[in-house]
């Protein structure tokens, strides 16, 4: 019996040693990085069809903040645990200031944070790591030209925070790629670039894509709803948007709905966090918005 404990014990350690080793991160190097001129004005477009703001602004309970400017603390509540999205502006000591432009590629191409521990998928790195390079870099210089402001956030409210960080690395070998988004030579340009701002930028999966068991989007029934992360309701479906919704008949009521929702009388398009993705979309280029409701409406 005492070999046989034995034996399970240097079993358990060797499994552990693996699991250590295929959790670490796995960061790009600077030759990683092409060579790019940022272009601030890209940065900023990308920037609202990514809809930062709404995820990191300021907490409710900071009535002094400028409400326009993304430096967190905005509570997400989730089933498990509560999260503070991070401070975005320019800010030395709480925000992005000492952030070079290879570690913000790194957090949202890779989802690893500067000191090398994984980010916790609340911060979808699983849809912007599908971004090309170039686009991230441009965000980065959209966000340096903003006021810098002091704004630390508390760390996410999950129990054994460091753990489950580390265990993430073994997740992403399950759910996570970072391939970057491959246009469909069969399909007009305006639908890929709709295609790629749902997929990558726009991160619409992360919601309206179900997921399996370990919390991995199922490929199979992509923007087909689902549980809302909050943890209450449900997120509807984007497929088959004309033939289920008597809404739309076509692409362009999609467009109209994403730009001004109940206004123009496009039911149940205020819950959920839908209220502030058509704030964003209301600043994006028509062309952009076009694109987009091409794409979904092409989705059956």
């Amino acid at each position: 019996m005492k070999k046989i404990a034995a034996v399970l014990i240097a079993l358990a350690v060797i499994a552990a040693a693996i699991a250590f080793f295929l959790s670490a991160s796995d960061p790009l190097t600077a030759a990683g990085l092409p060579a790019h001129e940022p272009d601030i004005k890209n940065g900023e477009r990308l920037y609202n069809a990514g809809g930062c703001h709404s995820c990191h602004k300021p907490s409710e309970k900071d009535t002094q903040a400028d409400k326009a400017l993304p430096s967190g603390g905005f509570a997400l509540h989730t089933p498990i645990g509560t999260f503070y999205p991070p401070n975005l502006t320019p800010d030395k000591e709480t925000g992005l200031g000492d952030w070079t432009t290879l570690q913000f590629v790194n957090a949202l191409k890779r989802g690893i944070a500067p000191d090398g521990q994984h980010y916790l998928p609340a911060f979808p790195f699983t849809s912007y790591g599908r971004m090309k390079i170039g686009d991230i870099i441009d965000i980065k210089a959209y966000l340096d030209t903003m006021k810098p402001v002091s704004s630390s956030q508390p760390e996410p409210g999950v129990p054994l925070l460091w753990f489950v960080r580390r265990a993430i690395g073994l997740w992403k070998i399950m759910g996570f790629s970072d391939e970057t988004f491959v246009a469909d030579a069969s399909k007009p340009e305006s639908w890929n670039a709709g295609a790629y701002l749902v997929t990558g930028p726009g991160h619409c999966g992360e919601c309206h894509t179900p997921r399996n068991i370990f919390m991995v989007s199922k490929a199979d029934q992509w923007l087909a709803g689902g549980p809302h992360p909050e943890g209450k309701g449900k997120v509807p479906s984007l497929r088959s948007l004309i033939e289920r919704r008597k809404d739309y008949s076509s692409a362009e009521d999609i467009k109209s709905a994403l730009q001004w929702g109940e206004t123009f009388g496009f039911t149940k398009l205020s819950s959920g966090g839908m209220a502030s993705v058509q704030i964003n979309m209301s600043k994006l280029p028509d062309s952009d918005v076009a694109a987009i409701a091409e794409y979904l409406a092409s989705l059956k």
